[in-house]
């Protein structure tokens, strides 16, 4: 059987509304030893089997997966060994503070590299570095199941503003005194 069709099968078998994005690496032992993964990956994406978020991870697209949720997904898999927490304008955003939704970008506090990454048609992720630690936030860290990520506190959210020197002007004082 030829190589794409193996993953088609793959991930037919495999996928779940839960897990629908992959990274390059997981395919590897599913490919035979003599198949270019890179190549594979391509042309999957090519003929729709695959749909590339950004560098390295994949979307299966034939099952019903979170639509919104995409970008928070994508994140923790792209950083999964560093520490990452929802936090400036997204947090501040949800938490009604800042009345403007970002629709197509999300900003995560992270132990890793700054960074933003695109990607494509769902948008850009925005690592900005901290040297926190999780054990010195974790009273102001709630865990979000549905972004499969750490989520700040509004009044970390506005330490955090403040501390990357972020523009403050679109934050709603009588709500940030409110919630904080």
């Amino acid at each position: 059987m030829q190589p794409i069709r193996q993953l088609e099968r793959l991930l037919a078998d495999l996928a779940t509304p839960e897990h629908y994005l992959f990274s390059a690496s997981d395919f590897k032992s599913a490919c035979p030893p003599t198949t270019d993964l890179f190549v594979l990956l391509s042309r999957a994406a090519k003929s729709g089997i695959l749909r590339r978020v950004c560098r390295g991870i994949y979307l299966y697209p034939r099952v019903d997966y979170p639509r919104g949720r995409v970008l928070f997904h994508a994140a923790a898999l792209l950083r999964a060994n560093a520490f990452n927490y929802i936090s400036l304008e997204t947090a501040l955003s949800d938490a009604g503070i800042i009345s403007q939704i970002p629709m197509d970008r999300i900003t995560l506090m992270s132990s890793g590299c700054g960074n933003v990454i695109s990607c494509g048609e769902f948008g850009r992720i925005e690592f900005v570095h901290t040297v926190r630690s999780p054990e010195n936030l974790a009273d102001q860290l709630s865990y979000d199941a549905a972004c499969r990520l750490w989520r700040a506190s509004p009044a970390l959210a506005l330490r955090d503003m403040r501390a990357t020197r972020r523009d403050l002007s679109l934050i709603n004082p009588e709500v940030a005194h409110e919630l904080v």
